[in-house]
């Protein structure tokens, strides 16, 4: 297929495009309604013509829209030179440029790249102005790193000119990104020998260390434990994912905001940033990760280190992203972004820092999820104190709130949170927020080791009203605590009732500062 490409474009109008995570164009549904990409007659995964003629197009409506100043409609006029419009006089009512299937190139494989099994997990939704807590994985494919070969060519009236501008707008739509799921990682196509790159609001190198970021998981044998109970827990399969930062991004946002914000508006804006099935929206936030690898993998003897993944998280704003509302939405992004990597971690295990396990008989010899911002730069910068740290986490705190303001419309005064009647994780007044440092003990810092102390057990067992729990129903734990290193950021909800109110009575013995209420 990549031959006749070649044959019929001729190889000057070919071009090589790479997908640095992943991509999932069209498809429908195949065995146990597995979601499967745009398939050909012959079952070979592509990207259809018609794909790329979409893309090449919109991307040339929104150059004559920006440079132009014109309406969607009048651009599409403007666009009939090159793509036809039945509307159009009769020398432009075909388009000029042919487009060709594009099929992945197996040559290019050595990168890993081809159909791999992908999932989606839902874990919070939003269910009649409710926050429901249930995780619902669903598995399909999608292409891994793969790389086409694309190919267009002149067609009636084309002039090489048209050809060459047609080329150019292909180039940078694919940049921008095809299929499902654009805005979080999926779909980006970067030519190769082009430069496209895409101004940020934000880069940064990150490390996780502890129980990592997965995607799938993978059928294992039944076990005997040392017990004697047959046991199959599956295999995790790491993989660094834009979908889990994106996740945890909208997570935070929407426990902020619901503290000084109605339901109603909370969910409105959280479509109108993150993007929503329905109502349908695309969002104005683009998140994206570069340069992603597998530094060491998960521990399967006692004695290994921790799981430790690595990669650079981009956010940028999206086409959708309104000239007047782009500053609000940087700053917003911005200051939530640090707000998440000092809050908990990404991944499985993220609402408990990353400690060892190693004193124990039996696996996981590693629990909890440590983000870590790998960064030069004066923003990320940490101080040694915890006085110093509860100036600069308010100061963060109410820029987020200020952006906040500027995309409600509506009056938001954090000083005077409300409290949410439903049971729902919200950073309202009835939350805290503390930095706190003291004794390590167990290889666990402080705020943890006085979470999992023997005083609040139950029955010798860890309280689902502090730790969260799997039985009889999924219950998360209402505490969150990220490792610093001097010191613990702990944030509890609900933190007026026992046995919350008791463990932060316990944890703000040694040094401390609140947070939270401001």
């Amino acid at each position: 297929m990549n031959r006749r490409t070649r044959l019929i474009a001729g190889a000057e109008n070919c071009l090589e495009v790479s997908c640095p995570w992943r991509i999932r164009v069209g498809g429908h549904r195949g065995p146990e309604s597995i979601l499967l990409p745009a398939f050909d007659a012959v079952g070979m995964p592509y990207i259809p013509s018609s794909t790329l003629r979409g893309v090449a197009r919109t991307q040339a409506i929104r150059h004559f829209m920006q440079t132009e100043q014109l309406s969607w409609k009048a651009a599409e006029a403007r666009i009939a030179p090159f793509f036809g419009s039945l509307e159009a006089a009769a020398g432009d009512r075909i388009g000029k440029v042919i487009f060709l299937d594009a099929y992945p190139m197996p040559e290019k494989s050595d990168r890993g790249g081809g159909l791999a099994v992908d999932i989606a997990n839902n874990i919070w939704s939003w269910q009649d102005n409710q926050i429901n807590y249930k995780p619902n994985p669903n598995l399909y494919f999608s292409l891994r790193k793969a790389t086409f070969l694309m190919g267009i060519r002149a067609g009636t009236g084309c002039t090489p000119a048209i050809l060459q501008q047609v080329k150019a707008w292909l180039i940078a739509g694919l940049a921008e990104g095809i299929g499902s799921q654009v805005n979080t990682g999926y779909g980006t196509l970067q030519a190769h020998g082009a430069n496209t790159a895409r101004s940020s609001l934000l880069e940064v190198d990150f490390t996780l260390e502890g129980q990592l970021i997965h995607g799938r998981q993978q059928f294992t044998p039944w076990k005997q434990s040392e017990r004697g109970q047959w046991q199959m827990r599956g295999k995790p399969d790491a993989e660094v994912r834009a979908t889990a930062f994106k996740s945890m991004l909208r997570y935070w946002f929407r426990t902020f905001a619901m503290g000084v914000l109605s339901i109603e508006a909370v969910r409105s804006l959280e479509a109108e940033i993150f993007g929503s099935i329905d109502p349908q929206k695309r969002g104005y936030l683009r998140v994206e990760v570069l340069d992603d690898r597998i530094v060491q993998p998960e521990a399967t003897q006692k004695n290994d280190r921790c799981g430790e993944q690595s990669g650079r998280l981009r956010l940028s704003l999206s086409s959708e992203t309104a000239a007047a509302k782009a500053e609000a939405v940087q700053n917003l992004a911005r200051n939530l972004t640090w707000l998440m990597f000092h809050l908990g971690g990404v991944g499985q295990g993220a609402r408990r820092p990353c400690y060892s396990r190693s004193t124990r008989k039996h696996a996981p010899w590693w629990r909890g999820s440590t983000l870590i911002a790998e960064s030069d730069d004066a923003f990320w910068k940490i101080p040694e104190s915890i006085a110093e740290f509860k100036t600069l986490f308010q100061t963060r705190l109410r820029a987020f709130y200020h952006a906040l303001n500027q995309l409600s419309g509506k009056a938001i005064d954090p000083a005077r949170p409300r409290t949410v009647a439903q049971p729902v994780e919200a950073i309202d007044s009835t939350a805290r927020i503390v930095v706190c440092s003291g004794k390590e003990d167990f290889d666990k810092p402080y705020a943890l080791a006085v979470l999992h102390h023997q005083d609040f057990k139950v029955r010798g067992k860890y309280d689902p009203d502090l730790c969260g729990g799997t039985t009889p129903t999924v219950k998360p734990s209402p505490v969150w605590i990220a490792d610093l290193g001097d010191y613990q950021v702990v944030t509890v909800f609900k933190a007026n009732d026992n046995p919350r109110k008791n463990y932060l009575t316990r944890v703000q013995r040694s040094t401390s500062h609140r947070l939270w209420p401001l």
